[in-house]
Parts: C-alpha cells; structure tokens; sequence
C-alpha cells in the first residue's frame, strides 16, 4: 500500500493541523504579548488582549481535530483495505 502513496499528497486533517498551528502561534505571541506588562511594571494592556491569548486553546483545539480527522480517515482505509 506504501507504494501508492505520494509523498506530497494532503491527508485529509492536514488543513486544519497547520491552520491549528498558526492560530495557536498567534496565540503564543498574543500570550508573550499581554503578559510582558506585567513583569516589567509597565501598564497592561487592556482587557481585551487578554481574549488573545485564548488563541493558543482555539488552535489546539483545531489541530486536536485535525489529528482526529486524519486517524478516522485511515482507519476507514484500512478497513476498507482489508476486505
């Protein structure tokens, strides 16, 4: 089965695992971000930013998914391999 596949072909999940990745980087910066204020004694930023940082969960959650997705797909090729 190796043989028919291309190395460069999209599984299916593998959209939502880099669009997870990205959301959670902006996350991670957003994150870095708002909580730099408060170590160096400065003024926070405003309340909103906070909301940001719930980027790094959105992502993790959308890449989770995409995992999800990619495991079902290749379940499904398997048990359809097998018959």
């Amino acid at each position: 089965m190796r043989d028919k596949t291309q190395t460069n072909s999209a599984a299916p999940g593998d959209r939502l695992i880099r669009a997870g990745a990205v959301v959670f980087l902006i996350g991670t910066v957003a994150t870095l971000v708002t909580v730099t204020p408060l170590f160096l004694g400065t003024t926070p930023f405003p309340t909103y930013m906070f909301g940001l940082s719930m980027f790094m969960g959105v992502g993790f959650a959308i890449a989770a998914a995409g995992v999800l997705r990619s495991i079902a797909a290749a379940r499904r090729q398997a048990r359809e391999a097998s018959r």
